[in-house]
Formats: structure tokens, C-alpha cells, sequence
């Protein structure tokens, strides 16, 4: 479409002007938006963008004419023009030399905020990735590098896509140790985190977003927020240890029990089975790819339950049949088998198995942790052993019973009792 009668009538006299064209070119640039309607506001820009590029007016007339134009470019309040127009004169920078480098850095932004603002992370990312911060021509400190690769990080992870996010966010390793920002630190920790959230590193992540909920940089429900993301991450991760350690850590905290989702992180923590109503519920605030399907066709929830839960059982059985723990972890007894011998070669369950009788036999105290460490050795006498523990131990009991009653009741015990 052709640009507004006024707007190509103003344009056809700078053009034809033969003295200087800048001040004209400056004047018609602040004029648009009286000159302009809606209807025609994107053709008139463009046509105003070509002119001015196509009239060879020599750098500095030319960046001072773009100065204009980007200064008049936001006042028109259309995410959808700024991107129509942005990106026409993009590419018209794009043939121009490098000096042009600082004009077109600051266009990208502009383009980016409108993306952003129609939710359209994928090409805001794209957007800020291909503003130029490496130039001979232009000098960028790194406080500026950090905040451009935030915003292409943070885009990224809200299309869901972890692998391009890291991408930037390796680049800021390199460079957060010199900015003093608080705010982009802060962001540079938040997006750590929910890129080892989006990855499965849950222990990481919960890690990660704990330190972050005492940052006084944040509101008070931010913080309550986070507190949760940190409880949901350390409830998804591999049950052991180090979940343990994990759980116990943010059930210390003073602000976990006005959470919702801190009874669940107590039953898992004082290793309590967990009935499937509390689960179903717990999984209604999970994000989407916290409930994505696994390549085994069960979801990380389902896994982190099931494997808690055999921990559980472990707490209330000497020894089960694999049909019996399958019923109670509502497994079949071969997915119940693999289950538990996966959890005992990885350090995580102490126990051991008998394929051939379909029993395993829990161990008492806690895993390591450590692969292949936690898979108990069978010992000469070791039931023996155990045996004759017990019996002193019920012995001890009967006699400090016996103890008892003789300072409470002494003629009952002449009477009744040999002692």
C-alpha cells in the first residue's frame, strides 16, 4: 500500500528540496503522528524509512535523521506497528555499514519489547539475539551484555526451550562476576534455576530457588512463591540422601508450613506413605514439564512417588514379596522388582534380593547414597546375630519393668514375684 497523500505529497518536496534535506527530513518525522491515521500510519513510516535511506545523505545526516525516527517510532503505542516497522528498517540497516551499529541496537530492543508484549517470546529472542553486542564500531559494557542475554534467556524458557536458554546463560557465567547489578544477578540466579528445573535437575533446582526465596530484592509473596517451586523440585527429585537432606532442609524453614504444599513435604520427609488423593492434588500446581511423561510412559511425579513410597514400605517391613510391594505401590511385581533393585544398585535403598523366593529383604539404616553402596553382603551369623540382639533387648525391657514395680509395689512383688 502507498503511503497517506499528506505524508507522500512532504515526502516528494524533501526529495526535490536541493538544499539541506535533514532539517526537512527531521521536521516531516515529527510531524507523522498529526500526518498520519491509523490506517496508514505503518505505510507512511516505511515510505518515510525508504526515503531517507535512499537519498544518500551521508552517515552522520543519515543517523541523525534515524535519531528522529526512533524517538518518534514509540509514540505511536502499536506493539503491532513497532514490529512492522522495526523489522522494514532492520533490514534497510542491515545494508548499511557498521557504523549504523548503535541505531540498529536500539531498534532490536524496540522490536523485542513488542514482541514480548504480544506474548511472542520465541521471535523476541530471536530478536535480541541478532542485536550486534561484538563490534569494532560500538563499545558494550557488560552490564549491558547481561541484560540483553537475560531477556533472550528468559524468552527463551518461556517457549520451552531449555537448550537455547543455556546457551545465553553460559555466556553470563562469564561475565556476572563483573556486574554489580542486583537486579540482573538476580535474574541470572532465577533463570539458573529454572533451566536446571526445565533439565530435571530438581535437587539443583530446589537448591537454587530456596537461596533465591530470602532475597530481600523480592516481594513477600514472590518469595512465598519461590519457597514452593524449591518444595515441588525437592519433592520430584530421585528419593535417597540427598532428597532427604534436600526436604529436610526447607522443612526447617519457618515459612514451609503456610504452604499448601507442605504436608506432602512432610509425609515424604518422615518417610510416610502417601495415599493417591494427596497426589492427585499435589499435581495440580506442578508447571507442564514437571508432569511431562517419561520415556517409560509414567510421569516424574508418578516415578518420585513410587520410589518414595518404597522407601516407606522399607520402614514398615522386614522383608516383602514383590506381588505384595507391587500391590502397595500399585506396580506389577516385575515393574516392583525393577524398581527396587534399580534404587538398591544406585545407593538409595539398603536392602537385598531373593529373585528366585520373589522377596526382598530391607536393611536398617540409611542409604549413602553412592552407587553400588547401598546393596547389602551376606555375613556368617548374621541372623544369629540379630536374633540374640532382640532377645537382650526384650530381656533389658522385662527387667526394667521388674524394677519398676518394686519401688511402686514392693509387697505385691514379695508376694507374687521370684526376683
Amino acid at each position: 500500500m502507498a503511503p497517506s497523500p499528506q505524508v507522500a505529497e512532504a515526502l516528494a518536496r524533501t526529495e526535490a528540496s536541493t538544499g539541506e534535506k535533514t532539517p526537512l527530513y527531521e521536521s516531516l518525522v515529527g510531524s507523522l503522528k498529526t500526518l498520519s491515521t491509523p490506517a496508514t500510519a505503518i505505510e507512511d513510516l516505511t515510505a518515510v524509512a525508504d526515503s531517507f535511506f535512499q537519498q544518500s545523505l551521508g552517515v552522520v545526516s543519515t543517523r541523525s535523521i534515524l535519531g528522529a525516527f526512533l524517538a518518534t517510532l514509540p509514540t505511536f503505542d502499536d506493539d503491532a506497528l513497532s514490529i512492522a516497522v522495526g523489522e522494514h528498517t532492520l533490514a534497510r540497516l542491515a545494508a548499511q555499514p557498521a557504523s549504523f551499529a548503535d541505531a540498529a541496537a536500539e531498534l532490536g530492543l524496540l522490536v523485542a519489547a513488542a514482541h514480548e508484549a504480544r506474548d511472542d517470546f520465541l521471535a523476541a529472542a530471536q530478536t535480541l539475539a541478532a542485536i550486534p553486542l561484538d563490534s569494532a564500531q560500538r563499545k558494550v559494557g557488560d552490564a549491558d551484555r547481561a541484560r540483553v542475554w537475560v531477556r533472550i534467556v528468559r524468552n527463551y524458557l518461556e517457549v520451552d526451550d531449555p537448550l537455547a536458554a543455556e546457551t545465553y546463560l553460559n555466556k553470563l557465567k562469564n561475565i556476572m562476576h563483573t556486574v554489580p547489578d542486583a537486579d540482573l544477578a538476580l535474574h541470572f540466579a532465577l533463570s539458573q534455576a529454572r533451566i536446571q528445573d526445565a533439565k530435571r535437575d530438581f535437587l539443583g533446582a530446589a537448591a537454587r530457588y530456596h537461596e533465591i526465596s530470602f532475597s530481600p530484592a523480592i516481594a513477600d509473596e514472590e518469595r512465598l512463591h519461590t519457597l514452593a517451586m524449591a518444595i515441588k523440585c525437592a519433592i520430584l527429585a530421585p528419593a535417597g540422601p540427598l532428597r532427604s537432606r534436600a526436604l529436610g532442609r526447607l522443612y526447617k524453614d519457618d515459612r514451609a508450613p503456610q504452604l499448601p504444599e507442605f504436608s506432602i513435604l512432610e509425609k515424604m520427609l518422615l518417610d510416610r506413605l502417601l495415599a493417591p488423593a494427596e497426589v492427585a492434588a499435589f499435581a495440580q500446581g506442578l508447571q507442564p514439564h514437571q508432569r511431562a511423561t517419561t520415556a517409560d510412559g509414567s510421569t516424574v511425579l508418578d516415578k518420585a512417588v513410587v520410589e518414595h513410597n518404597l522407601r516407606g514400605a522399607s520402614r514398615l517391613y522386614d522383608n516383602i514379596r514383590f506381588d505384595a510391594l507391587g500391590a502397595l505401590l500399585g506396580l506389577d511385581a516385575d515393574r516392583a522388582e525393577r524398581t527396587t533393585a534399580r534404587m538398591i544398585e544406585q545407593g538409595r535403598l539398603v536392602g537385598r534380593m531373593d529373585q528366585l523366593d520373589g522377596i526382598v529383604w530391607f536393611e536398617g539404616g540409611e542409604a549413602s547414597g553412592e552407587k553400588g553402596s547401598a546393596h547389602a553382603k551376606e555375613t556368617v551369623g548374621k541372623q544369629t546375630r540379630k536374633w540374640d540382639a532382640n532377645v537382650e533387648s526384650l530381656a533389658q525391657q522385662v527387667e526394667q519393668v521388674t524394677n519398676s514395680l518394686q519401688r511402686e509395689f514392693p509387697g505385691f512383688v514379695a508376694t507374687h514375684l521370684a526376683v
